[in-house]
């Protein structure tokens, strides 16, 4: 999808409360919900089968020359 994204200079200054809108806000009651006030359903429904650990990687081995390298990788990795 296309997007735009558009920043501004002061993108990373803190905005600073003052005193009187910090006062007005301890003042305000806190209202707790929970997800089903909002009609949202919270129970996993991912189930993990299970979990397997890649295998190791297997030891690399030095060439004398190109020409072994290409031969190598035509005959033994089969990628030529």
């Amino acid at each position: 999808m296309p997007t735009i994204v558009t920043v501004d200079l002061r993108l990373n200054e803190p905005r600073y409360a003052s005193l009187p809108n910090i006062m007005k806000a301890k003042a305000k009651p806190l209202i707790f919900k929970t997800p089903a006030d909002y009609g949202v359903e919270v129970t996993p429904r991912l189930t993990v089968m299970k979990t397997v650990e890649p295998a190791g990687r297997k030891a690399g081995m030095k060439v004398a020359s190109v020409d072994e390298l290409i031969a190598k990788l035509a005959h033994e990795a089969g990628v030529i």
